[in-house]
């Protein structure tokens, strides 16, 4: 039979053997935990149009992801010029290598070339059924006509985002752009892409959502 002492070691030892395998796990845990991934399908806005590539919304979004404590790889999906039917088409490849999480933004170019709103809403909504299929989350941006498509077509063309906006599970911010666009000091001579510190401020507005996002990316 053990002695008083040697039950007291060995219950010392298993003691010590179990909190060693319990560091053990969650330092593998830590070791194997991959980043999440967010696709950002999008056009020049997103794709830092007119800037360097540190001050572009890709990179300022992963920069203050990582300042929030965030382990994010950022999907390059944004292409200058894209319209939502040219995001539609390169979903697939965008989506190759998979992703946890989507923030979709579409739509100013089909403004600037005054597209049909029922051909924009089409497209988006192809896009996020695309990825509901695919069980990833989404947070939507929307965007506004330029005044001089009219009020009309400004309406209707504001109505799309709206409405889409409204889908169960969906994630929306109802213009991309808000407190930067129509400012002079945030945006490029072209009036359309912000500068640097509008892409700041952009970035600053929408990391909350992002946040919220990826939180919904984690739970299985």
């Amino acid at each position: 039979m053990l002695s008083m002492t040697g039950r007291y070691g060995l219950q010392t030892r298993l003691r010590e053997a179990a909190l060693a395998v319990v560091c053990l796990f969650f330092t593998f845990a830590s070791a194997s935990a991959a980043p999440q991934r967010l696709l950002v399908l999008g056009d020049s806005l997103s794709a830092g149009y007119g800037l360097a590539a540190a001050d572009g919304f890709e990179a300022r979004l992963a920069e203050a992801l990582r300042a929030a404590g965030h382990d994010v790889t950022i999907i390059d999906g944004a292409v200058s010029g894209d319209t939502s039917a040219g995001g539609l088409a390169r979903l697939d490849w965008a989506l190759g290598d998979g992703a946890d999480a989507a923030l979709v933004e579409l739509g100013g170019n089909d403004a600037l070339r005054g597209t049909d709103p029922k051909e924009t809403r089409a497209n988006l909504t192809a896009i996020l059924d695309a990825l509901a299929a695919k069980h990833i989350p989404v947070l939507l941006t929307g965007m506004l006509a330029p005044p001089n498509m009219g009020a009309a077509y400004g309406a209707e063309f504001h109505a799309v985002f709206e409405q889409l906006g409204q889908r169960p599970g969906l994630l929306y911010d109802p213009f991309f752009l808000e407190g930067v666009a129509a400012v002079p000091a945030l945006n490029q001579p072209d009036h359309i892409h912000p500068n640097a510190e509008g892409v700041r401020r952009v970035v600053a507005r929408i990391l909350p959502l992002v946040e919220q996002l990826l939180a919904r990316a984690a739970v299985p």
